[in-house]
């Protein structure tokens, strides 16, 4: 009879203890194929952006330093590794797209040519995937982080090698300030 509770009990443990593992598997392909995601959405970004830059390099010749922010953080943003250090280098092309766009006002020869509106208006699709994709993410890394720190599957995780997921998040308190766009018309009257 203590034999058979004792193989019960132990089989209850087997199960729990494969589930487990299955069920941690499962969440971290989740959150690989959350990244995975992102980088798509980033790597079409980035593809945008060279684009966009050569659609208004001609009209803006006294923009070149915009310009050339917007090109160096593209840089260093494709060559980010890893969530928390593309999120940094991602939010620092943000505020340099954010200028550009907002430089682009200012000049009514770029804001009437259909090649600029069009490559505008993918790279807002863009933005907005791109911030769906890291929703997913963060949602996806939250739910695999937590059930790998909750008791017992804490001990179990650690004991089979299981890491906790990078989120995405906005470090630098300059990037989570909003672009200010001036519309005005200085020194007309």
């Amino acid at each position: 009879m203590t034999g058979i509770v004792l193989l019960v009990v132990i089989g209850i443990i087997a199960v729990w203890a494969i589930a487990s593992y299955n069920r941690l598997v499962a969440l971290r392909n989740q959150v690989a194929n959350g990244w995975r995601q992102i980088d798509v959405q980033l790597k079409r970004r980035h593809d945008l952006i060279p684009n966009l830059v050569n659609a208004v390099r001609g009209s803006m010749e006294f923009e070149r330093e915009t310009l050339t922010a917007v090109m160096e953080a593209r840089a260093k943003a494709l060559a980010a590794t890893g969530p928390a250090d593309a999120a940094q280098k991602e939010g620092q092309l943000s505020v340099a797209l954010g200028r550009l766009l907002a430089v682009a006002e200012n000049y009514p020869v770029l804001k009437s040519n259909d090649n600029v509106k069009m490559l505008q208006e993918e790279l807002s699709g863009t933005e907005n995937k791109v911030g769906f994709s890291r929703q997913f993410y963060n949602d996806i890394a939250t739910k695999f982080n937590t059930a790998q720190q909750v008791f017992p599957m804490n001990v179990f995780a650690a004991s089979f090698g299981f890491k906790t997921a990078e989120l995405f998040e906005v470090t630098d308190v300059a990037e989570r300030q909003v672009p200010t766009v001036d519309l005005s018309r200085r020194g007309t009257t």
